[in-house]
């Protein structure tokens, strides 16, 4: 956490861009409408969430080529350890920002109300150890951070424009909808989504999908990191560790097959929309 927070391009990314997001979003699309702070709050939340993905591939990278992990080498910890310790570091250094941003959204912004704040509460933690654990998988089949790089950007896209906290499911076409039930970001916002947007919002019990959908890829993804995780710069990935990495989309791809066939989280976003807005309208009339 110390060598963090001593990074400059950490804090602006994992706290100053996040909150001008949410500032930015809320001051353009709730300016009119207070109703819909809480879909724009789940959006930059999930956002906000999936930043561990980036951050944590990124840092391990660069401790490794600088040569940190070999310090923390000589210390009588192995690698389960050290990757344990930086997905908490990256969880209590990511819950901060979630919570001020709740604040803004609920005390500037004047969201009608909180949401299911158990369900959020899992599905922030949740989220942010799936996304944290998919990003030590990238740190540990790459072997330089330009390397890293690439990968995370071609990643992050896909995170980005089908997972829906840019564009709303419910406004893609069919054969999209299709594509985005194997994306793991789909789940993570379609379940911050039903925790905060629907009035009553949804209870935990109700998520079932999305959470296990997360919570075997955050297992896998953390078992087969620490069985390729590399301490000195000079050690090369193996070719099979990238065979490996791709068994992490396993839980993604079982539930996709499973939501295609017997539908679920497509027909829920284009039922829920017209109850949405419909709700967002009655939320909007003056009292």
């Amino acid at each position: 956490m110390r060598l963090a927070l001593r990074t400059p391009v950490f804090i602006f990314f994992s706290a100053g861009m996040p909150l001008a997001l949410l500032i930015g979003a809320c001051a353009y699309l709730g300016r009119s409408n207070a109703a819909v702070i809480p879909r724009v709050l789940a959006s930059v939340l999930a956002l906000t969430v999936m930043g561990s993905f980036w951050g944590l591939s990124m840092q391990l990278v660069s401790y490794r080529e600088m040569g940190i992990l070999r310090r923390f080498r000589l210390a009588p910890v192995g690698a389960g350890d050290l990757l344990v310790s930086s997905i908490l570091s990256n969880y209590f250094l990511t819950l901060p920002t979630v919570i001020v941003q709740f604040m803004i959204a609920r005390w500037v912004f004047h969201m009608p109300h909180w949401g299911n704040l158990i369900g959020i509460f899992v599905m922030v933690t949740l989220g942010t150890v799936t996304f944290a654990s998919l990003g030590l998988i990238v740190a540990s089949i790459t072997n330089t951070a330009q390397e890293t790089q690439m990968i995370n950007q071609a990643l992050w896209f896909v995170f980005l424009f089908l997972g829906g906290a840019t564009f709303p499911l419910s406004d893609f076409p069919h054969w999209l909808k299709d594509v985005a039930l194997f994306v793991p970001a789909t789940y993570l916002m379609t379940g911050l989504e039903r925790v905060m947007v629907p009035v009553p919002a949804d209870s935990i019990f109700d998520l079932g999908a999305n959470i296990l959908s997360l919570l075997g890829s955050a297992a896998i993804a953390f078992v087969i990191s620490q069985q390729l995780f590399r301490w000195d710069p000079g050690s090369k990935a193996p070719r099979r560790a990238k065979l490996w990495a791709a068994s992490t989309i396993l839980p993604f791809l079982l539930l996709g097959i499973w939501e295609w066939h017997h539908g679920g989280l497509q027909p829920l976003t284009q039922a829920d929309r017209p109850l949405v807005q419909q709700r967002f309208a009655h939320d909007a009339r003056p009292q």
